[in-house]
């Protein structure tokens, strides 16, 4: 099988609700690119709704869709993390985290509701989100002397590669974003520039 270099993430983030008898399930869904974000977030909605009963939550990461975590929160297992990540498995989405924050009604839902509630509040934010498909990219420090800078930046231009970071002294030192589809392209001409040195550091 060859390599899908294409994934499909959420752009920005996206909210949802679900009310059932008096019970209110509020999710929130993020892009991310590492738990360190996903942690973020995830604090972020624990301080703006510290009242909520539960904050449980699912993530998925990496371009292969490899990386998943679900979180309960106190519910009983398996009412709450896997019905949202189902739901974003549903919708092949990976890079993302949903949490749904609870604010108990005062009466007991039940399992087969309380997996509806969190399946439906997760499906309303997915709904309103902004579906994107992003290229899997391999992420490169590149180095070399700074006569070479516009020999290097024509080929960032002309392969529309994505500049992380950039320091531009004697030394340059730049941080590119390099499609899987066009690496052996890029590589090949970068490798043409005199005295550049390539380091791979993740894929994203």
């Amino acid at each position: 099988m060859l390599f899908d270099d294409r994934y499909k993430t959420i752009a920005g983030s996206a909210e949802g609700i679900f009310r059932d008898r008096g019970s209110k399930f509020i999710a929130f869904a993020f892009h991310i690119r590492t738990e360190e974000e996903a942690k973020q977030h995830l604090l972020k909605v624990r301080a703006d709704h510290p009242k909520a009963r539960h904050h449980c939550w699912a993530l998925r990461l990496t371009p292969d869709r490899s990386v998943f975590r679900i979180n309960d929160d106190g519910e009983p297992s398996g009412t709450a993390g896997r019905p949202i990540l189902n739901t974003i498995l549903s919708q092949d989405l990976t890079n993302i985290i949903v949490v749904v924050v609870r604010y108990f009604g005062g009466t007991l839902l039940g399992v087969p509701g309380l997996i509806n509630a969190y399946k439906s509040a997760s499906a309303d934010a997915l709904g309103s989100a902004e579906i994107t498909e992003l290229t899997v990219n391999d992420v490169y420090m590149i180095s070399f002397e700074y006569l070479q800078l516009n020999d290097v930046m024509r080929i960032v231009k002309e392969e529309s590669l994505k500049l992380n970071k950039q320091e531009f002294e004697n030394d340059c030192v730049i941080e590119l974003e390099i499609p899987k589809s066009q690496l052996n392209a890029v590589l090949n001409r970068l490798e043409k520039v005199d005295k550049l040195k390539t380091r791979f550091l993740r894929t994203v």
